[in-house]
């Protein structure tokens, strides 16, 4: 009997042990995220593709990513959309790969985390993003292109090599 109420007793002190430790992990998950923007220097990790047909699709594997910041953003992920020019169907790259001085490049705490918007020119294109980032680092975004059609990316934000 004593055996059994020791045993009930360890069991509920470990679960409200494992409950703090996931609470208090998660609030460090989110002081992170808010270092990260509040710096405004960090890398997003695209982790599925969003055609604008609709189409889903991993990019777990290879680079896929866009590292932020106001003095440069580089770009490195997978295109599978349609190209509106002949120079991007013909001349281009076979993904959004691109790095320039951003143009504009705005960052806003929101209630329910931040947004950034940027745009970079580059010869004759021009590329918009938008991304949404949530207090514990999972994001959106969006790239909007002159001769490409946009995608949509899901992801998350991490800290800059």
């Amino acid at each position: 009997m004593i055996l059994m109420l020791l045993f009930v007793v360890t069991s509920s002190y470990s679960q409200e042990s494992e409950k703090k430790t996931k609470a208090e992990r998660k609030l460090e998950k989110e002081k992170q995220t808010e270092e990260l923007m509040n710096s405004k220097s960090f890398v997003f990790k695209g982790s599925t593709a969003f055609t604008e047909k609709g189409k889903t699709i991993s990019i777990t594997s290879g680079a896929n990513t866009v590292s932020f910041s106001p003095e440069m953003i580089k770009c490195d992920l997978p295109f599978f959309g349609e190209a509106k020019t002949a120079s991007a169907a013909y001349g281009g790259q076979g993904g959004y790969k691109f790095e320039g001085k951003p143009d504009e490049f705005t960052l806003e705490n929101t209630k329910k985390g931040w947004k950034l918007k940027a745009v970079v020119k580059t010869g004759n294109e021009t590329y918009t993003m938008n991304l949404t980032a949530s207090p514990d680092g999972s994001s959106n975004l969006n790239v909007y292109s002159i001769s490409r059609s946009s995608m949509r990316y899901n992801g998350e934000i991490r800290k800059t090599d």
